[in-house]
């Protein structure tokens, strides 16, 4: 199921993107960016809707993803 990232309190909202960015097999290429780069980013991203909190109930996991990966998944 899709979360609007506006009901994530703040703090858990940013403890999520630093997870999701910190995660090992992240990378961003030649050029190195701070934290609170790649936190805004994904924040943007949110904002944007390109990216989705996902939260799937069998596993009670949440995560990040690509808005139209989670749009193909079933919503529960």
């Amino acid at each position: 199921m899709i979360v609007p990232w506006q009901d994530v309190n703040e703090d858990s909202l940013r403890n999520l993107i630093e997870e999701f960015v910190t995660r090992d097999g992240t990378d961003y290429g030649e050029q190195e960016i701070s934290m609170q780069g790649k936190v805004a980013a994904v924040m943007h991203q949110l904002q944007r809707q390109d990216v989705v909190i996902w939260f799937d109930a069998p596993t009670e996991t949440v995560t990040l993803m690509h808005a139209d990966s989670a749009r193909q998944l079933p919503q529960d």
